[in-house]
Protein backbone atom coordinates (compact mmCIF):
# COMPACT_ATOMS: atom_id res chain seq x y z
CA UNK A 1 0.00 0.00 0.00
CA UNK A 2 2.76 2.23 0.82
CA UNK A 3 4.55 1.64 -2.56
CA UNK A 4 0.96 2.61 -4.62
CA UNK A 5 1.24 5.53 -2.44
CA UNK A 6 4.05 6.89 -3.28
CA UNK A 7 4.03 6.09 -6.88
CA UNK A 8 0.53 8.27 -6.67
CA UNK A 9 2.51 10.70 -4.83
CA UNK A 10 5.40 10.90 -8.04
CA UNK A 11 2.59 10.66 -10.46
CA UNK A 12 1.42 14.11 -9.26
CA UNK A 13 4.39 15.77 -8.97
CA UNK A 14 5.14 14.62 -12.75
CA UNK A 15 1.73 15.90 -13.24
CA UNK A 16 2.02 18.82 -11.65
CA UNK A 17 5.44 19.77 -13.47
CA UNK A 18 4.03 18.82 -16.37
CA UNK A 19 1.42 21.74 -15.81
CA UNK A 20 3.72 23.90 -14.62
CA UNK A 21 5.77 23.78 -18.00
CA UNK A 22 3.19 24.08 -20.37
CA UNK A 23 1.75 27.25 -18.98
CA UNK A 24 5.11 28.63 -19.31
CA UNK A 25 5.52 27.00 -22.42
CA UNK A 26 2.24 29.23 -23.66
CA UNK A 27 2.85 32.21 -21.83
CA UNK A 28 6.49 32.35 -22.95
CA UNK A 29 4.79 31.67 -26.90
CA UNK A 30 2.42 34.48 -26.15
CA UNK A 31 4.63 36.76 -25.35
CA UNK A 32 7.27 36.24 -27.74
CA UNK A 33 4.97 36.20 -30.59
CA UNK A 34 2.89 39.70 -29.51
CA UNK A 35 6.43 41.31 -29.38
CA UNK A 36 7.88 40.20 -32.37
CA UNK A 37 4.31 40.87 -34.28
CA UNK A 38 4.46 44.70 -32.69
CA UNK A 39 8.08 45.30 -33.88
CA UNK A 40 7.26 43.73 -37.43
CA UNK A 41 4.22 46.02 -37.33
CA UNK A 42 6.09 49.26 -36.35
CA UNK A 43 9.64 48.15 -37.79
CA UNK A 44 9.04 46.51 -40.95
CA UNK A 45 5.42 47.37 -41.60
CA UNK A 46 4.72 43.64 -42.26
CA UNK A 47 2.88 40.74 -39.66
CA UNK A 48 1.69 37.46 -40.04
CA UNK A 49 -1.93 37.26 -41.23
CA UNK A 50 -2.66 34.86 -38.98
CA UNK A 51 -0.96 36.39 -35.87
CA UNK A 52 -3.73 37.86 -33.86
CA UNK A 53 -6.05 34.77 -34.13
CA UNK A 54 -3.35 32.50 -33.03
CA UNK A 55 -2.79 34.82 -29.95
CA UNK A 56 -6.00 34.34 -29.21
CA UNK A 57 -5.83 30.82 -29.33
CA UNK A 58 -2.90 31.17 -27.20
CA UNK A 59 -4.76 32.88 -24.61
CA UNK A 60 -7.76 29.85 -24.64
CA UNK A 61 -4.98 27.45 -24.21
CA UNK A 62 -3.45 29.52 -21.38
CA UNK A 63 -6.45 29.90 -19.38
CA UNK A 64 -7.56 26.11 -19.66
CA UNK A 65 -4.21 25.29 -18.40
CA UNK A 66 -4.17 27.84 -15.85
CA UNK A 67 -7.84 26.45 -14.34
CA UNK A 68 -5.94 23.03 -14.72
CA UNK A 69 -3.05 24.25 -12.56
CA UNK A 70 -5.56 25.85 -10.13
CA UNK A 71 -7.66 22.93 -9.78
CA UNK A 72 -4.85 21.00 -8.81
CA UNK A 73 -4.64 23.01 -5.14
CA UNK A 74 -8.39 23.48 -5.23
CA UNK A 75 -8.02 26.75 -6.11
CA UNK A 76 -11.19 27.42 -8.29
CA UNK A 77 -12.98 30.61 -8.18
CA UNK A 78 -15.89 30.19 -5.55
CA UNK A 79 -17.93 31.64 -3.30
CA UNK A 80 -16.84 31.04 1.19
CA UNK A 81 -19.94 32.73 2.92
CA UNK A 82 -21.06 30.49 5.29
CA UNK A 83 -17.76 28.36 5.40
CA UNK A 84 -16.31 30.64 8.30
CA UNK A 85 -20.36 29.72 10.50
CA UNK A 86 -20.60 26.51 9.75
CA UNK A 87 -18.86 23.41 12.30
CA UNK A 88 -16.14 21.29 10.63
CA UNK A 89 -18.82 18.14 10.26
CA UNK A 90 -20.79 20.59 8.05
CA UNK A 91 -17.89 22.37 6.34
CA UNK A 92 -16.64 18.63 5.08
CA UNK A 93 -20.06 17.97 4.19
CA UNK A 94 -20.84 21.17 1.73
CA UNK A 95 -16.81 20.97 0.46
CA UNK A 96 -18.23 17.10 -0.80
CA UNK A 97 -21.04 18.59 -2.31
CA UNK A 98 -19.07 21.62 -3.95
CA UNK A 99 -16.98 18.71 -5.24
CA UNK A 100 -19.18 16.74 -6.84
CA UNK A 101 -20.93 20.09 -8.36
CA UNK A 102 -17.72 21.28 -9.83
CA UNK A 103 -16.77 17.70 -10.74
CA UNK A 104 -20.22 17.72 -12.44
CA UNK A 105 -20.34 20.19 -14.21
CA UNK A 106 -16.85 20.08 -15.62
CA UNK A 107 -17.70 16.42 -16.61
CA UNK A 108 -21.26 18.25 -18.75
CA UNK A 109 -18.55 20.99 -20.35
CA UNK A 110 -16.13 19.07 -21.12
CA UNK A 111 -19.12 16.13 -23.45
CA UNK A 112 -20.43 19.10 -25.13
CA UNK A 113 -16.89 20.80 -25.89
CA UNK A 114 -16.06 17.16 -27.17
CA UNK A 115 -19.19 17.50 -29.18
CA UNK A 116 -18.40 21.52 -30.47
CA UNK A 117 -15.29 19.44 -31.59
CA UNK A 118 -16.32 16.72 -33.27
CA UNK A 119 -19.14 18.81 -35.32
CA UNK A 120 -15.57 21.32 -35.78
CA UNK A 121 -14.10 18.14 -37.31
CA UNK A 122 -17.07 17.22 -39.22
CA UNK A 123 -17.22 20.89 -40.66
CA UNK A 124 -13.54 21.16 -41.98
CA UNK A 125 -13.24 24.16 -40.19
CA UNK A 126 -9.81 25.58 -40.20
CA UNK A 127 -7.92 28.03 -38.49
CA UNK A 128 -4.63 30.29 -38.78
CA UNK A 129 -5.13 29.77 -42.65
CA UNK A 130 -5.20 25.91 -42.94
CA UNK A 131 -4.67 24.13 -39.57
CA UNK A 132 -7.81 22.12 -38.91
CA UNK A 133 -9.57 23.69 -36.08
CA UNK A 134 -10.41 20.53 -34.04
CA UNK A 135 -6.45 20.65 -33.86
CA UNK A 136 -6.19 23.55 -31.54
CA UNK A 137 -10.33 23.26 -29.84
CA UNK A 138 -8.92 19.77 -28.70
CA UNK A 139 -7.87 21.96 -25.78
CA UNK A 140 -11.55 22.31 -24.44
CA UNK A 141 -12.29 18.87 -23.81
CA UNK A 142 -9.40 18.04 -22.18
CA UNK A 143 -8.64 20.26 -20.06
CA UNK A 144 -11.90 20.73 -18.89
CA UNK A 145 -11.98 16.40 -18.28
CA UNK A 146 -8.93 17.01 -16.48
CA UNK A 147 -10.29 19.71 -13.76
CA UNK A 148 -13.81 17.36 -13.91
CA UNK A 149 -11.31 13.84 -12.96
CA UNK A 150 -9.38 16.21 -10.18
CA UNK A 151 -12.30 17.14 -8.28
CA UNK A 152 -13.76 13.71 -8.85
CA UNK A 153 -10.96 12.78 -6.83
CA UNK A 154 -11.72 15.38 -4.33
CA UNK A 155 -14.68 13.85 -3.90
CA UNK A 156 -13.73 10.20 -3.14
CA UNK A 157 -11.02 11.80 -0.70
CA UNK A 158 -14.20 13.95 0.91
CA UNK A 159 -16.13 10.70 1.27
CA UNK A 160 -13.71 8.28 2.70
CA UNK A 161 -12.75 11.41 4.75
CA UNK A 162 -16.69 11.51 6.38
CA UNK A 163 -16.53 8.06 7.23
CA UNK A 164 -12.56 8.14 8.53
CA UNK A 165 -12.17 8.69 11.69
CA UNK A 166 -8.69 9.45 12.26
CA UNK A 167 -7.24 6.41 14.79
CA UNK A 168 -5.56 4.70 11.88
CA UNK A 169 -3.71 7.99 10.82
Amino acid sequence: MASLRSILQASARWGEMLETIILVVILSCMILFAAAQILLRNFADISFIWGDELLRMLVLWLALAGAVAASRTDKHINIAVLDRFLPSGLKKGVALLIHIFTATVCAVIAWFSLSFVLMSKEFADVLLGNVPAWWLQSVLPLGFALIAWRYLVFSITDIIGLFHTGADS
